[in-house]
């Protein structure tokens, strides 16, 4: 006889009451199953919280859960382009940007400028090629994943060599540090007229991290529209200077278009091209675009990102070459030739500037103070950001932000300010400074650009968004030659300044650590690496 209805014969058992007496069964603290991560997300740090993300306003799209063929065959198609969307965007590549006008990059531009004319303009139009495919393939980390490099390369390295990078990454941002709160220093010492020492100046500067903290407190779009206006003061600056001096444009076309390198101006190439690539710049880009909700298991979502990411990235290394360009041609235009140009530093440029092209209606003393520092305040501020997501990602810190942004300026304030009383009064001194703090950086490169290209290229980290065999060819060569010029650099520096035979021991030692250290990066996870391994292991199991 047939069960009745509801009864508990054979009927089939409904599936949704089944789930809810279940979920009844469970303890009461026992949470729901949940496979967002965003439990996940409580324990780890993230560069931004769910609440301080840019929502881009990114249509649904098709949802391949709904079994539609076609929504499938075009879950992966980018939309339409749309400038609202740009819009939206924009913001991470500007800030990004800012590393390549910092203090230090001016003074290799007014440097490269004086001793080789324009000469060397083709070579910073290419260097600022190469530094905008790393920034590229940073951006494409931080979207692709949801995560930003120094997070990445702490889960992907042990723990011995995620401290080493995280130490290397935490030298090159307080190296760069130094340099921008120096040049800020100067500008206030400049726009002050001398009334306002060195050492106020670094002081002064380091307040720039309370206005930080400040202005995060009023969302991310607010502390984007402050930097854009920083970066606008400095085009105006370096503009109305360019103006003002009448570069012919006939060299200045020749010195884009035609390559020219000479034995005597070497030296000012190699600072060319290693100013491009700022380390800590490379871990900031890749947080940095994570301030947009961005839903990484929409595929396209991700290649829509990426598409206006690399718009706005382009964009804004277009502007920050013109304004490289503008300080390279005033410098050329006013010193190329003469025999001020090897003497020639960001401390006494001012100065130099006013005696050859005078005052005029605003004299340019003051355009160049100007300039020189909204590029120190908006660098500093910058490095802050970039600390915090250093310290944050390699260490796994939840701290509050406050603490963090005070526990990164102390690193770079402290040394600076026992840097601006000891080379107060010499300008040769802060030159001298200047090279050091560029070898240190230059020193770091390999230990942001390896990581960088290595986690790309791997399909367990990037899934469908993992460059290519062509892409990987053409980044690690451009990231060869980076290092290779670096390491020119370091080797010409090195060897007018280390003297006797214990000194140069050391000096041995220490590069055979570092390239030991190097050559793991890059052959970590390789089929070779794997069969040095074995090989070691069966040698020593023979014995």
């Amino acid at each position: 006889m047939a069960a009745p209805a509801g009864g508990a014969g054979d009927a089939a058992p409904d599936p949704a009451r089944a789930v809810e007496e279940a979920r009844a069964l469970l303890p009461a603290s026992a949470p729901a199953p949940d496979y967002d991560d965003d439990d996940d997300e409580d324990l780890e740090e993230r560069a931004y919280e769910a609440a301080e993300k840019v929502i881009v306003s990114i249509s649904d799209g098709p949802d391949p859960a709904d079994g539609d063929d076609a929504a499938l065959c075009s879950s992966s198609s980018t939309p339409p382009f749309s400038w609202r969307k740009l819009w939206l965007f924009t913001g991470p590549g500007f800030l990004m940007s800012i590393a390549f006008l910092d203090p230090g990059n001016l003074e290799g531009d007014l440097q490269a400028g004086a001793v080789a004319g324009d000469t060397l303009l083709w070579l910073l139009m290419w260097a600022t090629a190469m530094g905008l495919l790393v920034q590229l393939l940073a951006a494409r980390l931080g979207v692709a994943t949801g995560r930003h490099l120094a997070e990445l390369c702490r889960d992907e390295y042990p723990d011995w060599a995620r401290r080493a990078l995280w130490l290397m990454a935490e030298v090159a941002m307080v190296g760069a540090d130094i340099q921008e709160v120096i040049g800020s220093a100067i500008a206030i010492k400049i726009l002050s007229r001398g009334y306002l020492p060195l050492w106020a100046g670094v002081v002064i500067t380091a307040l720039d991290c309370f206005i930080f903290l400040w202005l995060e407190n009023y969302g991310v779009r607010k502390l984007e529209a402050v930097f854009a206006f920083l970066i606008a003061t400095m085009a105006v600056s370096f503009a109305w200077m360019f103006t003002d001096t009448k570069p012919n444009g006939k060299d200045l076309l020749i010195g884009i278009l035609v390559p020219k390198l000479s034995s005597r101006t070497i030296r000012q190439a190699v600072g060319v091209v290693g100013c491009v690539i700022m380390p800590h710049n490379v871990f900031l880009h890749s947080a940095l675009v994570q301030s947009r909700k961005i839903d990484q298991n929409k595929e396209y979502q991700v290649r829509e990102a990426l598409r206006y990411y690399s718009i706005e990235s382009t964009i804004a290394l277009a502007i920050s070459f013109m304004i490289n360009l503008f300080v390279t041609t005033v410098f050329a235009k006013g010193f190329y030739g003469s025999k001020e140009a090897g003497n020639i530093g960001l401390e006494n440029a001012g100065q130099y500037l006013q005696e050859k092209f005078g005052g005029g209606f605003f004299p340019i003393l003051y355009i160049w103070g100007i300039g020189l520092l909204a590029a120190g305040q908006s660098s500093t501020i910058t490095g802050t950001y970039a600390g915090q997501f250093i310290m944050g990602g390699f260490l796994n810190l939840r701290l509050k932000k406050w603490v963090r942004a005070l526990i990164t300026r102390s690193f770079a304030i402290v040394p600076t300010i026992i840097v601006a009383l000891f080379f107060n009064t010499s300008d040769s001194a802060l030159d001298v400074l200047n090279e050091w703090l560029n070898v240190l950086q230059s020193i770091q490169i390999p230990f942001a650009l390896i990581p960088l290209i290595t986690l790309v290229s791997k399909e367990h980290v990037m899934g469908v968004f993992k460059i290519g065999p062509n892409t990987q060819a053409v980044t690690w060569t451009v990231a060869t030659l980076l290092i290779t010029i670096n390491g020119y650099l370091l080797m010409d520096f090195f060897s007018s300044e280390i003297r006797g035979p214990l000194s140069g021991s050391l000096l041995c030692v220490a590069v055979l650590i570092y390239a030991s250290f190097v050559l793991y990066l890059i052959l970590r996870g390789t089929e070779l690496s794997e069969k040095i391994v074995k090989a070691i292991h069966n040698s020593f199991s023979l014995q």
